[in-house]
């Protein structure tokens, strides 16, 4: 509980209601379940876990699939799969059947060989520069069939690491394709300037038996990000694509040779890939998130897309009003003038990186502030929950929160269908 929070709250409430009421009272927020997460409510007290879980749903999941693969396919590009969005292979795996596609961006080294292994079809581009010491880590712990030298595009972002992949082919008497990165905009890694590309470039051409170029990665999720004041998303993403098209007139000029029908240029992410839909440079685009949409990725150019994971945990107690430790005579006040802190719920679990969904007008409550173990939520009693009930989160992002609940809960039509296990490591 956070003692300077509920001294403050104390104070204002006692103020307010000292001083006649200046400031109007709070409305009543609260509304129960609607349709959706009434009976998925009573499908999770039947046959759910009855602890924090995290509920995928198969028939929005597939609406989101289909809007990014219509919206792919319509100008001949593919669609990558992000691996960290969607940390379970049985999660991938039900995308990839869906989507028709066999790509794959993986970021994190023990996940790189549990999708080695459990997609030995699949064609993986690195969605980050990882230490030269991973790429040996990945070598060393392989099992499958899955052939790095052809299936695995290494991604790298300064000259200094390429030396250190070399060093590394080398050592392992294997060739390495490299992919590498372009800063377009949004200045968290790639190269920055023509020299840098020039001289990667340089090195992957000197170096035949052990290195080959597989194509570029620039990613722009900067564009639908930045406030409007510093540029319109079309001005971004127009200056995105001229730094993109540098890169690759660099690339035809200064070493043709490496030139491939089949270089992969890749682009996009979950926030912009729509916008890429209309311009013919990039021939890959990757999209995670997206695809469960998270409250991160409310942006317009995802409007199309709707909410398809969801944080259901149960109702371990609840009790009318709000009683403050200490403070129990007094702590009716509150209740008396916020009908949203009439009834107090402690949830299984909490602390999570989300924000409440169902029933409407739930709140953490600031006096007692976060607990991983039991949070408090306040209400007003037009919630109409009770004991062993599920609240419903939406969590902001995917990619950590996924991992945090044990096997994924897939429902479809409100019933569960599946679960999939998770990624570890």
């Amino acid at each position: 509980m956070k003692r300077r929070s509920l001294l403050l709250g104390i104070l204002a409430v006692g103020a307010l209601a000292a001083g006649g009421a200046v400031v109007s009272r709070p409305e009543d927020e609260g509304a129960p379940y609607d349709d959706y997460f009434r009976t998925l409510n009573a499908e999770l007290r039947r046959n759910g876990p009855m602890r924090p879980c995290m509920v995928v749903d198969l028939d929005r999941l597939d609406h989101n699939i289909d809007a990014v693969t219509l919206a792919v396919r319509a100008p001949k590009k593919r669609f990558r799969v992000v691996a960290k969005s969607l940390p379970s292979a049985g999660l991938i795996a039900y995308v990839f059947k869906r989507a028709a596609t066999d790509r794959l961006m993986s970021f994190h080294q023990p996940f790189l060989n549990a999708d080695a292994q459990n997609f030995p079809d699949a064609e993986i581009l690195l969605g980050k520069p990882l230490p030269a010491r991973s790429a040996q880590l990945f070598y060393q712990q392989h099992k499958g069939t899955l052939d790095p030298a052809r299936q695995i595009q290494w991604l790298i972002d300064t000259p200094q690491r390429l030396q250190q992949y070399l060093e590394l082919a080398n050592a392992l008497g294997t060739p390495m394709r490299i992919n590498i990165e372009i800063d377009v905009g949004l200045h968290r890694g790639g190269v920055v300037n023509p020299a840098a590309l020039g001289q990667l470039l340089g090195l992957i051409a000197a170096n035949p038996q052990r290195l080959s170029f597989a194509g570029f990665m620039g990613y722009d999720p900067h564009v639908v990000k930045i406030p409007r004041v510093l540029g319109t998303p079309e001005q971004l993403f127009a200056d995105s694509m001229a730094r993109y098209q540098d890169c690759v007139d660099l690339l035809r000029r200064e070493h043709a040779g490496l030139w491939r029908d089949d270089l992969t240029f890749n682009g996009a992410g979950s926030p912009t890939y729509a916008l890429h839909t209309a311009e013919t440079l990039t021939n890959d685009l990757s999209v995670g998130s997206g695809l469960v949409k998270p409250t991160d990725f409310d942006v317009p150019t995802l409007d199309a897309h709707v909410p398809a994971c969801f944080i259901a945990t149960p109702v371990l107690k609840a009790h009318p009003g709000l009683l403050i430790p200490g403070l129990e005579q007094k702590s009716a006040i509150f209740s008396w003038w916020d009908p949203n802190q009439r009834e107090t719920f402690f949830i299984y679990g909490g602390n999570w990186m989300a924000n409440y969904e169902s029933p409407r007008g739930l709140r953490r409550n600031d006096l007692f502030g976060h607990s991983s173990n039991q949070e408090i939520a306040t209400a007003s009693p037009a919630v109409g929950i009770g004991v062993d009930d599920h609240v419903f989160l939406r969590p902001t992002q995917s990619e950590a929160v996924f991992l945090q609940f044990g096997d994924l809960v897939a429902v479809r039509g409100g019933r569960i269908e599946q679960s999939w296990p998770v990624y570890v490591g």
